[in-house]
């Protein structure tokens, strides 16, 4: 029988503390994050969950300390490819080649800027499978949408991740 001390317990504790301290922390973070997205729409009425935002959410409560996750990226990686999925729509329409076009063009247009935010990657075929969005889509969900979670992860990241993981 080993003591309290042995060094099997500890290094178990210290699997425990390496593999399920952050695991449990991502899902707290996500599930807040969407959870509070969607408490809002619904009582908004707003139409502010999109599945990129899952994605997004991996980032930010998995990888909080990535590149990708940082606010610039979160927010503006969002912007450019909606913007180009949008406009890609509006001159080409939808289809095959033209969801591949805006795919790509958002992807160099993110590693131009130093937005790159793979989520975001998402957004113009969102858009595409859709039928295309009005202008407002940039607001509802896309700006607005970020926003929250960038809200939700600064202050889970924050608060909560810095006070569990001491």
């Amino acid at each position: 029988m080993q003591s309290s001390s042995s060094p099997a317990l500890a290094g178990s504790r210290a699997a425990l503390r390496r593999h399920a301290v952050p695991a449990a922390l991502g899902f707290a973070g996500g599930t807040l994050a969407i959870g509070v997205l969607g408490i809002i729409a619904k009582l908004s009425g707003l139409p502010l969950l999109i599945a990129p935002f899952g994605a997004s959410s991996v980032l930010l409560f998995a990888a909080p300390d990535s590149p990708f996750a940082q606010p610039r990226n979160l927010v503006l990686g969002h912007l450019i490819a909606s913007a180009i999925g949008l406009a890609v729509f509006w001159i080409v329409g939808a289809g095959v080649w033209q969801s591949a076009l805006a795919v790509g063009a958002a992807i160099a247009a993110m590693q131009l800027t130093r937005t790159v935010h793979p989520p975001a990657g998402a957004d113009p075929l969102v858009i595409m499978l859709v039928g295309g969005m009005p202008a407002g889509f940039l607001v509802v969900p896309i700006l607005m949408g970020v926003l929250v979670l960038q809200l939700v992860a600064l202050f889970f990241n924050n608060v909560i991740r810095k006070r569990v993981m001491r």
